[in-house]
């Protein structure tokens, strides 16, 4: 407890948890609770780490000492992982791009569909088969 007495917000420490814990995930340091596998988006990670910044200067005069700690600490963490996910190297092309599992997953099905309508449309599968 601080000098007068507050306590931390419950609502205050979830909400800076939650956006730990998606950076954290965004940076590819835990797996994705839906997937469960390692998801790296920088971008995505660096809007998290902007969005705490912000939240901490909204804030400013209005923290008790103990949330005014937390955010800090919090910040301070992801950033010093940031920086260290900055000098790994990309493992691949698409990791900054939004929704990256899911888009592969439908442009292989579009894909699939495309090459399925450019076969010869005088001939039907069938056919192809018996000769």
């Amino acid at each position: 407890m601080n000098e007068t007495g507050e306590k931390m917000d419950s609502h205050f420490f979830q909400l800076v948890i939650s956006l730990q814990g998606g950076a954290m995930q965004q940076m590819g340091k835990i797996a994705s609770p839906l997937t469960g596998k390692i998801e790296r988006n920088l971008d995505l990670a660096k809007n998290s780490i902007d969005m705490l910044a912000m939240i901490r200067d909204k804030t400013e005069g209005n923290l008790s000492e103990e949330e005014r700690k937390l955010i800090e600490h919090v910040l301070y963490e992801l950033r010093l992982n940031y920086v260290d996910e900055l000098k790994k190297p990309a493992e691949s092309a698409s990791e900054n791009k939004p929704d990256s599992a899911e888009d592969s997953g439908e442009n292989e099905e579009s894909s699939k569909n495309e090459q399925d309508e450019t076969k010869s449309p005088d001939k039907s599968p069938g056919e192809t088969e018996t000769k």
